[in-house]
């Protein structure tokens, strides 16, 4: 069984191949298989040796000095893997019967006197994953995925004790759930800080992938806060990291070379469903809250800031005046929410929070899921051109909301190629916007024109060009033309969600 078997998230961001599907590590039928030997070396744990820098007589710099050559981790192998559990989800699962209704008179017409069809059995399905005891009173940290649905879960040490566990809780949006089980003075894993995991770190994945047993395979973190399937609900800032992991890693720990927790290893990206280097952590900070949520009450609560928003582009920087390409723009402030009663505005760019900079939409998103209700924070935003700081309190999240990240459109460059009318309270009303909007309704598109560039559809309402309000035709024109060679920044309206794009 390949590892794309299982489900895949609805979105994968444009910086992977159309071809890749991003999957679940855990969760499935699992069949224990022999490996090629072709694969040996992806398991290694020799470090490999680089050679010597070159040096020229016009270099600039003295070149930086290698790492200390490390030929083994055996000793911190040893530490970490008795703190690694294989978890075994049992699921009874009723297959599709293959008869219709044995009670329907009709088809018991069309059978044998005394002939009764048999009833499908259910039958039973284990999903293989792992996960590290986390507290030597039996606390366990898994994925949710790797336990879902189950209907009885065991728990193999590294000893050959086999335990029953229970869940305490799970998180979907994170995938992230603890088990508990009835064992004490067990080995236990520290969660490192994950904010001071840098990219070039070695690290280490332990699991048991595809059913083999206890493997360590070694590689570095390959990038940090990778996004995989934004749209979907979940909360995600992925560690990225070549270290091969497969179906079965799912819930294990992701190491550093001082036997710390830095990810718990949650899915990977194959074109083919095996190990391409292309693997998913959760990081240790985000797993450590929910964590912690979950033992305490067995939930996970999350902050609301009540406001939509979208990572800056470097057009829209331009547009906007912003001395770098980082921030989150406000799309749309929900009324009486935390960030209304801090005087946020559509169009602000919310440059930190908490003193932390924020660098786009799904880091503010995480940022403020991961704070506690009741909880007061300052936001440092950016408002035509200049900086403020405001206090919120933030509301709790209900799970059908939230601060969400949304995919801002492609830009292009030019003034034109729409055709536009005003918008009357019969096309407000078609279009599902409140009583008393304003602005101009996209009738046509010019598909070689740079407005067609920019993801403008017939349809969309544009309200705003350059934070000044258009209501007909001639403002529309007369605002693109005062942009000059700068890009226009348009607040566009499309079925009841506003969101900026840039044109020109």
């Amino acid at each position: 069984m390949h590892i794309n078997d299982l489900k895949t998230p609805r979105r994968v961001p444009q910086w992977m191949a159309a071809v890749a599907a991003v999957a679940l590590l855990g969760g499935g039928v699992v069949a224990a298989r022999s490996l090629a030997s072709g694969h040996a070396s992806a398991a290694s744990l020799a470090f490999p040796v680089p050679a010597p820098p070159v040096a020229t007589a016009t270099q600039a710099a003295a070149p930086v000095a290698p790492a200390t050559i490390v030929s083994s981790y055996a000793d911190i192998v040893s530490r970490v893997a008795p703190a690694v559990v294989t978890i075994r989800a049992d699921q009874r699962v009723r297959p599709a019967v293959a008869f219709p209704d044995s009670d329907d008179p009709l088809f018991r017409q069309l059978l044998p006197r005394g002939f009764a069809p048999a009833q499908p059995q259910a039958q039973r399905q284990e999903a293989l994953g792992s996960g590290v005891i986390i507290r030597s009173d039996g606390y366990i940290l898994t994925n949710d995925h790797v336990i879902d649905g189950a209907d009885s879960i065991k728990v193999d040490l590294s000893d050959r004790r086999e335990f029953k566990a229970r869940v305490v809780g799970s998180d979907k949006p994170s995938d992230l759930a603890v088990l508990k089980i009835d064992a004490t003075g067990l080995e236990a894993l520290p969660l490192a800080d994950s904010n001071h995991v840098r990219v070039g770190d070695v690290v280490l994945a332990i699991g048991d992938p595809l059913g083999v047993g206890r493997t360590v395979t070694m590689g570095i973190i390959s990038a940090k806060g990778r996004v995989t399937s934004l749209g979907d609900g979940s909360y995600e800032d992925f560690l990225q990291t070549d270290a091969p992991i497969n179906r079965g890693n799912s819930g294990g720990p992701l190491v550093n070379t001082r036997g710390e927790v830095v990810g718990i290893n949650s899915q990977i990206l194959s074109p083919s469903g095996g190990s391409v280097g292309i693997g998913f952590a959760i990081p240790s900070n985000m797993a450590r809250n929910v964590m912690t949520q979950l033992i305490d009450t067995g939930h996970v609560r999350r902050g609301l800031l009540g406001v939509t928003v979208q990572g800056v582009t470097a057009d829209l920087a331009s547009s906007l005046g912003l001395p770098a390409v980082q921030g989150a723009i406000v799309d749309k402030v929900e009324p009486d929410s935390a960030g209304a009663q801090a005087g946020l505005e559509q169009g602000d760019v919310i440059t930190s929070f908490n003193g932390r900079p924020v660098t786009d939409g799904n880091e503010l998103r995480n940022a403020v899921a991961g704070t506690l209700p009741g909880t007061q924070v300052s936001i440092g935003y950016v408002r035509d051109g200049k900086t403020h700081t405001a206090s919120a309190t933030l509301k709790a999240l209900d799970g059908n909301g939230g601060t969400k990240a949304t995919r801002s459109a492609d830009a292009g460059g030019g003034n034109a190629g729409l055709t536009v009318t005003p918008l009357d309270g019969r096309q407000a009303s078609r279009l599902g916007l409140p009583a008393g909007s304003r602005g101009v309704v996209v009738q046509d598109v010019d598909p070689s024109g740079p407005a067609a560039d920019a993801g403008i559809r017939p349809g969309d309402v544009i309200q705003q060009v350059n934070r000044q309000a258009v209501n007909t035709p001639g403002e529309l024109r007369e605002a693109l033309k005062r942009s000059g060679n700068r890009p226009s920044l348009l607040l566009v309206q499309r079925d009841g969600t506003p969101f900026f794009v840039t044109v020109g």
